[in-house]
């Protein structure tokens, strides 16, 4: 068991994940967006945290190269999701609930859905959880390849470009900042955790009125 816990304690580091280099950086991001089961790894303060590692040198990347990775591993992974979800949404929808499986966060990420359609697919770029089943659903509902592509490059590319760059910037510019990222990680946990409960009862609510 305490291993369980110290191998589940690794994968969720994002300091950790980091320094183990970027392609580490790049198989967690594909995860996440491939993977139901992989909704809980981090995603939006590691692609930040990336960005700042890369710009006081810790990572050897230049901007672009961090952005070229990344960008390809979640694009890449969003796609394997989709097919996913077209292919085996059957499979997943009757799926036993487990920790790794909750039908609330199909029922959530539908409510997104039902709200925004397929712009669905770039705000949920900056949702935890929503950001993993979107790309399934999106896949279960059948949606247009080509729609589906174009949607979920814009989003990949908002997305990394955001926090990536943004983070590389920061780094760059103010190197003191890696001291703290642990307070990074804490703004980005709150904004997130934020975001994703309004965004739930809104969408919940909107639904509710539909009906």
């Amino acid at each position: 068991m305490q291993e369980i816990i110290q191998f589940f304690q690794t994968i969720t580091n994002s300091e950790e994940l980091i320094k183990g280099g970027i392609y580490v950086v790049a198989l967690i991001v594909f995860a996440e967006n491939a993977f139901f089961f992989a909704f809980f790894l981090p995603g939006d303060y590691l692609l930040f945290l990336t960005g700042i590692f890369g710009g006081t040198g810790v990572l050897k990347q230049s901007a672009p190269e961090l952005f070229l990775i990344i960008f390809a591993a979640a694009f890449t992974g969003s796609f394997v999701g989709y097919l996913s979800g077209r292919f085996a949404g059957n499979t997943i929808q009757n799926r036993k609930e487990s920790f790794f499986f909750k039908k609330k966060h199909i029922e959530s990420t539908e409510k997104y859905f039902i709200k925004y359609g397929a712009r669905t697919l770039v705000i949920s770029k900056f949702l935890p959880v929503v950001r993993t089943f979107s790309t399934i659903l999106a896949g279960i509902s059948k949606m247009n390849y080509t729609n589906f592509l174009f949607y979920n490059f814009v989003g990949c590319a908002l997305w990394v470009g955001v926090l990536v760059v943004g983070g590389y910037y920061f780094g760059s510019r103010f190197p003191w900042i890696v001291d703290y990222v642990h307070y990074i990680i804490l703004f980005f946990l709150v904004v997130t955790t934020f975001t994703v409960i309004k965004g739930f009862f809104s969408a919940k609510n909107d639904f509710e009125e539909e009906v």
